[in-house]
C-alpha cells in the first residue's frame, strides 16, 4: 500500500501556545483513515495546517512525494487536497448548482465538469431535487451533503473532513457516513476528523486517538473500537 500523505513531527502554535505538539502520522492511499478525539484536542488545527491554512512552528508535511509544508492553500487544493471545513461554509444566498460548479473553480473541461456535477447528483439526489434552491433553504443535512458534493467538484486526491456529523439528525448522519463509504470504495482516500468516535472507526481502516495535541493511540479502526481506554474515554464504556 503506498503512502499518499505523511506528516512529520507537525507542530502548530496559536500565540505561545501550542495546540498541536509534534504529531507523526500517514496515509494510505485509498483508505478512510479517522484523526479521533476530544473537542479541542487538535483535530481541526491538523486539518488546517495540511490545507496550509495555518502554517506550522515546525514539521513536514508530503503529498504524493512532494514536500508541500510551505506552500499557500491554493496551491495544495490545485495538488488534490481539498477539505470541507467543520460549519459547512457553504455560500446560502447562491443556489445548489451555483454553489457545486464554485468547487470546480480550479478545472477548466467543461465536459469534464459537467460529468462531474451528474457524478455529484448521482451520489446525493437530494441535491439533484434542490439543484435551483438557495443553499441557505436546505436542512443542516443536505448542507453537509452540499459541502461534500462541492469538494468532489475539485476532483481530489485527498478528501480532509472535519466533523461531518455535527449537529446533524442520527439518520442524517447514518446516511452522510454511508456516502463517505461509497466514495472511498470508489477510490478516494478520505482524512476523517471527528467527535463521533464510534462511527468514524466502524468506517475508517486506521485511526489516530488525539489527545491535546498529541496522538496517544494509533492502531486500525476495528482494534480501537475493541481497546477499553477508547471504550471508557470516547464510547460511553
Amino acid at each position: 500500500m503506498s503512502v499518499l500523505l505523511r506528516v512529520r513531527d507537525l507542530a502548530v502554535a496559536y500565540g505561545h501556545i501550542e495546540a498541536v505538539k509534534g504529531l507523526t502520522f500517514h496515509l494510505n492511499t485509498g483508505e478512510i483513515t479517522a484523526l479521533v478525539g476530544a473537542n479541542g484536542a487538535g483535530k481541526s488545527t491538523t486539518l488546517l495546517a495540511l490545507s496550509g491554512l495555518l502554517k506550522p512552528a515546525r514539521g513536514k508535511i508530503e503529498f504524493d512525494g512532494e514536500d508541500i509544508t510551505a506552500l499557500p492553500a491554493h496551491q495544495i487544493v490545485k495538488r488534490g487536497v481539498v477539505q470541507v471545513a467543520e460549519g459547512r461554509a457553504i455560500l446560502t444566498t447562491l443556489t445548489v448548482a451555483e454553489n457545486l460548479v464554485l468547487g470546480a473553480y480550479t478545472r477548466t473541461d467543461k465536459a469534464e465538469i459537467a460529468a462531474s456535477l451528474d457524478e455529484v447528483y448521482a451520489l446525493f439526489p437530494r441535491l439533484k431535487d434542490r439543484a435551483d434552491q438557495f443553499a441557505g433553504n436546505l436542512s443542516g443535512g443536505e448542507q453537509q451533503m452540499l459541502a461534500i458534493g462541492r469538494a468532489l467538484m475539485a476532483k481530489p486526491k485527498l478528501l480532509l473532513l472535519d466533523e461531518p456529523s455535527m449537529g446533524l439528525a442520527p439518520i442524517m448522519v447514518q446516511e452522510i457516513f454511508r456516502t463517505l463509504v461509497e466514495i472511498n470504495r470508489r477510490g478516494l482516500t478520505i482524512l476523517l476528523v471527528e467527535q463521533n468516535v464510534r462511527q468514524a472507526l466502524k468506517i475508517a481502516r486506521h485511526g489516530y486517538v488525539i489527545e491535546t495535541g498529541e496522538i496517544v493511540l494509533a492502531d486500525s479502526g476495528e482494534n480501537l473500537l475493541a481497546n477499553p481506554k477508547v471504550e471508557e474515554a470516547y464510547l460511553g464504556g
